[in-house]
């Protein structure tokens, strides 16, 4: 029985040896594009630019607080029960507002964030497929961590890399 069943499987591969002979695989790191592309390397700028306005502003906050916190030790002993608990709930209350600030802040950051690279990553996945398709190939894979082996004659992504920056080269100056 053994010997039936390794016989058929030997025939099917050998019957389907001519039909995987015609199979063009590829592979693109998707995350590489995203990080050395040009329109990468802008999406980042902007997302660092807003990080940096978001972090000045950050400062100016903490230091409003620092302030507020020494001004509110200091008079501690001089005010009466009622203004040091008036100060103390604003401070409190100022410093829920920073926090929530913070969060807003983080929150917005990781939207434009997820905003941009998802732009993008339509964007690199249409570069693909047209690529994919006038140089005869049946699958090109997003090529990750859980690839074992891929053979690097098969790593598309510096032609991919050429191909979108051109477009978006192309794309800006238009634009212009």
């Amino acid at each position: 029985m053994k010997r039936i069943v390794v016989f058929v499987f030997a025939a099917l591969l050998v019957a389907a040896a001519p039909a995987m002979a015609e199979v063009k695989l590829g592979s693109v790191d998707i995350q590489k594009i995203l990080l050395t592309s040009e329109a990468g390397k802008e999406a980042k700028d902007q997302l660092s630019q807003r990080a940096a306005r978001y972090e000045q502003e950050k400062n100016g906050k903490e230091e409003e607080l620092k302030k507020l916190k020494g001004e509110l030790e200091k008079q501690s002993v001089l005010l009466s029960e009622s203004a040091r608990g008036a100060k103390e709930k604003d401070y409190q209350q100022r410093l829920k507002e920073f926090q929530r600030f913070l969060k807003d802040a983080q929150d917005d950051l990781q939207t434009k964030n997820d905003e941009l690279t998802n732009r993008l990553v339509e964007e690199i996945v249409k570069v693909v497929q047209e690529y994919g398709r006038k140089n005869g190939f049946t699958y090109v894979y997003v090529k990750n961590e859980g690839m074992i082996y891929i053979d690097e004659k098969s790593d598309l992504t510096e032609d991919i890399l050429r191909q979108f920056n051109a477009l978006k080269k192309m794309g800006d100056q238009i634009k212009k």
